[in-house]
């Protein structure tokens, strides 16, 4: 089953594995405390965290749609370039990284005056998401 070129399962799978990467990058066990910190806020303070917790499911919803939005996009461009290998598929996916994500927020950490540290987190975890997005769609039969 594809659409565009792209084989739909792929999509599901890039999607699944860039939420997977997004639990593990900001939980505790990599970058929660110092991503929390950045953004201004206490972890220390229960209220305020019951309070974000209740509307995450909604968030994770559209962060997944905006994720599989994000792999039917890269799996377009690697159909095209005719990649058919995991290295290749994450080769595309660091260079379209690198040429719109990492610009892109660049720029909105230099104009919001956002500290580097949260750049490196934010973007480092997009990155880590266009790997492995790329690899899944590189390798993925038609």
């Amino acid at each position: 089953m594809s659409v565009l070129g792209v084989n739909l399962w792929a999509v599901l799978a890039a999607g699944v594995a860039a939420m997977i990467v997004g639990f593990l990058w900001y939980s505790p066990l990599l970058f929660a405390k110092p991503w929390m910190a950045l953004m201004g806020y206490d972890p220390s303070d229960k209220a305020k965290t019951a309070e974000l917790q209740k509307g995450a499911g909604k968030l994770y919803g559209i962060s997944f749609v905006a994720s599989l939005v994000t792999a039917l996009v890269l799996g377009k461009v690697i159909h095209i370039s005719t990649v058919n290998t995991a290295l290749y598929g994450a080769k595309i996916g660091a260079a379209l990284w690198l040429g719109f994500v990492a610009t892109v927020q660049l720029t909105d950490g230099l104009f919001g005056k956002k500290p580097a540290k949260l750049y490196l987190i934010n973007t480092g975890y997009q990155l880590v998401c266009y790997l492995t997005m790329g690899a899944i769609l590189g390798m993925w039969p038609r």
